[in-house]
C-alpha cells in the first residue's frame, strides 16, 4: 500500500471513530423538560420538580417507590414510579429529579436524584 492508500485509510479511520463516539454520545444524553413535556416525549428525560404534598404520602409497592412530582413553575403533576427504595435525604428535599421514561400514566424512573438544601445555604444569612 502507497503513502497516499495509508492517509485514506487513516481518515476514515479517524472519521468512523469520532462519527461512532458521537452516535454514542448522543444516545447517553438525556434532556432536562418540565412535566408537560416529559408526558408528551417518547425518550428518556430528566425532569425536576418538587414533591407535591397535596398527593398520597410517597410509599413502597412491592419493589417500586412511588410519588407524585409537581412543577413548580407550572402547577403540573405526575405520578413517578421509581424502581428501588426510597432514596436517602427524601424528605429533606429542596428539588428531586426524575431520570426516565413517561409510559401507561406515570413516570418510569430508572434514577432518582435528591437535591437537598446545603448547610452552606442554611448559614447564608448568619453572617
Amino acid at each position: 500500500m502507497n503513502q497516499k492508500g495509508k492517509l485514506i485509510l487513516l481518515v476514515l479511520l479517524v472519521v468512523g471513530f469520532v462519527g461512532y463516539a458521537a452516535w454514542s454520545f448522543s444516545d447517553s444524553v438525556t434532556p432536562y423538560v418540565g412535566i408537560d413535556e416529559a408526558v408528551k416525549s417518547k425518550g428518556s428525560v430528566q425532569v425536576k420538580g418538587l414533591l407535591d404534598k397535596t398527593a398520597p404520602a410517597p410509599h413502597m409497592e412491592g419493589e417500586d417507590f412511588v410519588f407524585t412530582l409537581q412543577d413548580p413553575d407550572t402547577g403540573s403533576v405526575m405520578p413517578v414510579r421509581y424502581h428501588g427504595t426510597k432514596p436517602d435525604q427524601f424528605e429533606e428535599a429542596f428539588h428531586i429529579v426524575a431520570i426516565g421514561k413517561y409510559q401507561d400514566g406515570e413516570f418510569r424512573a430508572n434514577k432518582l436524584l435528591i437535591k437537598c438544601p446545603s448547610k452552606y445555604e442554611k448559614e447564608k444569612g448568619k453572617v
